[in-house]
């Protein structure tokens, strides 16, 4: 089954050692917008006041009545407006409560959210080239909902009871005997108690879960990606049958976690009617003794129903904060991985003066058993086009990669006018190279979008301009909705050569003073790619520009051509010098002559 046995590895170690320290992640955004905070735990104190005030209100009442038997038809209206009025404020300050700390709510889920978006583009696209997405995005949603929920939880539910505790035992402890907050803090302490150790026991069901849950959307996420490569094979039944099987190991842990959530309810219920019962036990002894009447056994029950209602609450609230946590730890252990390339500290802007570019002996590797590049050493002066050629798997599309120092090299360095691509901010050095890539991929937006996504800031001249140096803005015009035509997930709408030429357009657009042609008309027919060749041409000039070639045919004119074999330059020159070799290059140039003479281009 594709990725299980590594995501298990993962989640396994983020069992193994699960920390609160998650909850120090959102204490940012309440100390960012603390002003809130602070109001809105003002108006949490005057709702519990007010509430803790309506059984201390209702006792008052049934004294009343108590103590001026013969005139039960004078109703005590001051009272009963008191009555009511506390019952509105413990409303109205919850509500305004809510509505002053919705801004932190929201605020918290898009920092976050922006944070982990900005924090995987900063990753390296060593990360990027082994990261499941689908289980990617399921972490992340889960991770910025469980930021809002534990806020929410803090906020609304775990302040408010705690504070309710402490004025329902100041209201014990100052009209009663000492025994009922004993067995009423008690009784809290066991509950807690009995929560701790219960829900320790259940986490283990929702790692399980959340494992398989994020596996199970990651392998459907892929299975719908690869939508073609499914069909091409019929293996529809084969996808259904892995997706099915780990929705059923999920359904397995989610029924363990549904039946010890019925064991720890049971006793979190039974502590309370313990202590409830007890205070009730006591209250009534009182009244029949006559130490206590009526009015303290009805505010005792009104106390009790305010302490024990959230109790039971706060038991759920408990448990899902661990399950956030556990959410979050996710999100949280993503946020710890560090990219492999990153700026020096004392890094500067890149300054493109020339553009020349020079590859000094420089070795590199993935896995330093398994080497790609052997010592490599050539330049490619200012405004000249040089290009690299070889058989798959000779490095060469490495370079680019290095070029845009997507790796650092492993040894030697690469310069552009003397500067050590390692000495300047990756952006500076990024925005000075454009690429046309051998395998485009466009956003899932319109066309003028993907072609604008070169340089945001051009007019749309300009995007017009470079559509019809690429050779595709007739074609858009022809199309039913033009420029605003959506070209699908990863640009599956339009034909290979079709999303070749935006690339080109796009790379034309930004203006770079060095371009990068990685095969970047291997989608193109013969017709096609004459046109676009002689646009390339064109765009190239005055520019610094490193072709990567597989057709021979398209770098005749280059300055110079880099003959690369197993990772080494083997051969360096003109096409003409390279041809009077009689070498790598020329077997090249025969066995590809031949193969188009056999197949009539």
């Amino acid at each position: 089954m594709r990725g299980h046995g590594q995501h298990v590895t993962q989640t396994d170690a983020a069992n193994e050692h699960f920390s609160w320290r998650s909850l120090q992640a959102v204490t940012p955004f309440l100390w960012e917008y603390r002003g809130r905070v602070l109001l809105s735990l003002a108006f949490l104190i005057l709702a519990k006041l007010s509430l803790v005030g309506i059984p201390l209100m209702l006792k008052k009442i049934i004294e009343q009545f108590e103590n001026t038997p013969q005139m039960v038809v004078a109703v005590p209206l001051g009272l009963i407006a008191g009555y009511g009025l506390l019952r509105l404020f413990a409303s109205l300050f919850n509500e305004l409560r809510d509505a002053v700390f919705a801004r932190v709510r929201y605020h918290a889920m898009r920092r976050l959210s922006t944070q982990v978006l900005q924090h995987l583009h900063g990753l390296s696209l060593s990360y990027h080239m082994e990261r499941q997405t689908g289980a990617i995005s399921r972490d992340l949603d889960r991770g910025a909902r469980s930021a809002s929920t534990i806020l929410n939880y803090m906020v609304f539910s775990i302040i408010p009871t705690l504070v309710e505790f402490l004025l329902v035992g100041a209201v014990l402890l100052t009209l009663y005997d000492v025994k009922f907050t004993l067995i009423t803090f008690g009784a809290i302490s066991a509950y807690f108690l009995f929560t701790l150790a219960i829900t320790e026991w259940r986490m283990e069901f929702r790692h399980k879960m959340n494992e398989l849950d994020s596996e199970a959307n990651n392998l459907a996420f892929d299975s719908l990606i690869n939508y073609e490569t499914v069909k091409y094979f019929g293996n529809e039944a084969a996808e259904m049958k892995q997706y099915d099987n780990l929705l059923g190991e999920w359904e397995m842990w989610g029924v363990k976690t549904q039946t010890s959530m019925s064991l720890l309810n049971f006793g979190q219920g039974a502590i309370i009617a313990l202590g409830v019962t007890l205070i009730m036990w006591y209250a009534a002894a009182g009244v029949a003794a006559r130490e206590m009447s009526i009015s303290d056994l009805v505010l005792l029950s009104a106390l009790m129903m305010q302490v024990f209602m959230p109790l039971g609450f706060l038991g759920i609230v408990y448990r899902q904060i661990k399950y956030t946590l556990v959410d979050m730890q996710r999100l949280f252990d993503l946020m710890h991985k560090q990219p492999d390339v990153r700026d020096a500290a004392e890094a500067g802007q890149l300054s493109v003066t020339a553009g020349e570019i020079r590859f000094e002996h420089v070795d590199f590797f993935y896995q330093p058993q398994r080497q790609i590049l052997f010592d490599l050493c050539f330049d490619i002066k200012a405004g000249s086009k040089v290009a690299v050629v070889g058989h798959s798997g000779a490095g060469k599309s490495t370079l680019a990669r290095l070029l845009y120092r997507f790796y650092d090299v492993s040894a030697g360095r690469i310069t552009i006018d003397g500067q050590d691509l390692r000495d300047v901010t990756q952006q500076s050095l990024r925005s000075a190279i454009a690429i046309v890539p051998q395998d485009t991929v466009l956003f899932n937006n319109s066309i003028y979008y993907n072609i604008n996504y070169g340089r945001f800031d051009a007019s749309r001249e300009e995007v017009e301009q470079a559509a019809r140096m690429a050779h595709i803005h007739d074609f858009i015009q022809q199309l039913p909705d033009g420029w605003e035509t959506v070209v699908g997930e990863r640009g599956l709408k339009l034909s290979g050569g079709e999303k070749q030429r935006v690339a080109i357009a796009r790379a034309i657009l930004k203006r770079p003073r060095i371009l990068i042609f990685d095969e970047a008309t291997s989608s193109l027919d013969s017709g096609t790619e004459q046109m676009i060749q002689e646009t390339l041409t064109e765009v190239a000039e005055n520019h610094t520009t490193l072709v990567i070639a597989h057709r021979l045919s398209t770098i005749v004119d280059a300055d110079s051509i880099v003959v690369m074999h197993q990772g080494r330059i083997v051969e360096q020159g003109t096409h003409l010098q390279l041809l009077q070799l009689h070498g790598e290059y020329h077997s090249m140039w025969e066995l590809q002559q031949q193969e188009e003479q056999e197949s009539g281009v």
